[in-house]
């Protein structure tokens, strides 16, 4: 299945330059890791306090960024130097943790049930731990679509921007929405569950 995730090879093509600089800074992965969280539950957690809309407009952007440094941690920690334990199960928690506190307080804001977009966020996160969940029985790490972490963050990119413009019958259908993508995201776990299990089977 597609997935924006298919496009981070040329991500990290673009972004390699500004890893190494940051390398040879002496700036470490996991330093990037945290920046990136830290950052997001800021975000996330300002959202949630104030309800203001004009923070939504912010998640383009900051997505897009927060992207750049979950793929320039990985080169400086593949790349330079070197994975660690310490560094792996950072960057999965941070990653899950910065999903859950960008995401879940757009059911404060949204203008659909509160629940479907708890919904999404929930089950995408059981996405991400079948995806790691996938490496004790002896597969890769999997990232399989359709709703894989790039795919969500343009997603609530997208509905975040339109609900702090207000855009005329955004929630009329907004409910449509989230229900294909909450269907997306099921579909996502029985992938990840599905190719983990062949993989690790072979």
């Amino acid at each position: 299945m597609n997935s924006v995730y298919q496009l981070k090879p040329r991500f990290q093509a673009a972004l390699r330059p500004i890893a190494a600089r940051l390398a040879h800074a002496g700036v470490s992965a996991d330093a990037i890791t945290t920046t990136a969280a830290a950052a997001s539950i800021a975000l996330g957690v300002s959202v949630a306090a104030s309800q203001w809309r004009w923070l939504l407009l912010l998640y383009p952007v900051f997505l897009l960024v927060r992207m750049a440094l979950n793929a320039i941690d990985g080169m400086v920690a593949r790349e330079f130097s070197g994975p660690t334990p310490r560094g792996a199960l950072l960057n999965e928690l941070g990653d899950m943790a910065s999903d859950a506190a960008l995401y879940l307080p757009l059911a404060l804001i949204l203008p659909a049930q509160p629940w479907l977009v708890v919904a999404v966020v929930t089950v995408s996160l059981i996405g991400e731990a079948a995806g790691i969940a996938a490496q004790t029985i002896g597969a890769t790490r999997r990232y399989d679509g359709p709703l894989g972490k790039s795919d969500r963050a343009v997603l609530f990119s997208l509905l975040a921007v339109l609900a702090a413009l207000d855009v005329p019958a955004f929630g009329g259908w907004l409910p449509y929405v989230l229900g294909i993508a909450l269907a997306l995201a099921v579909w996502t776990v029985v992938n990840r569950v599905r190719t983990g299990l062949v993989e690790a089977a072979r």
